[in-house]
């Protein structure tokens, strides 16, 4: 797996965990249903691997249902 920062990925998920697996393995889940990888040239040829590498690049975003604002 390629090495992505933490940090950065969870920025992409509003820093919860759980949303950025749940991202991810609805994404890579696609990848291995025959869905074309965003990512040209990715490090690894893992449907999670290539989920994240999306992720990381702003390929995959998070969007929230109902209009519902971040909780501070």
């Amino acid at each position: 797996m390629s090495d992505l920062p933490i940090e950065e990925l969870l920025e992409k998920s509003d820093f919860s965990i759980y949303r950025l697996v749940r991202m991810a393995a609805k994404r890579a889940l696609e990848i291995s249903e025959g869905r074309k990888c965003l990512v040209e040239n990715p490090s690894s040829d893992k449907a999670t691997s290539m989920a994240l590498e999306e992720i990381f690049q702003g390929k995959i975003e998070y969007k929230r249902k109902n209009g519902a604002s971040p909780k501070k």
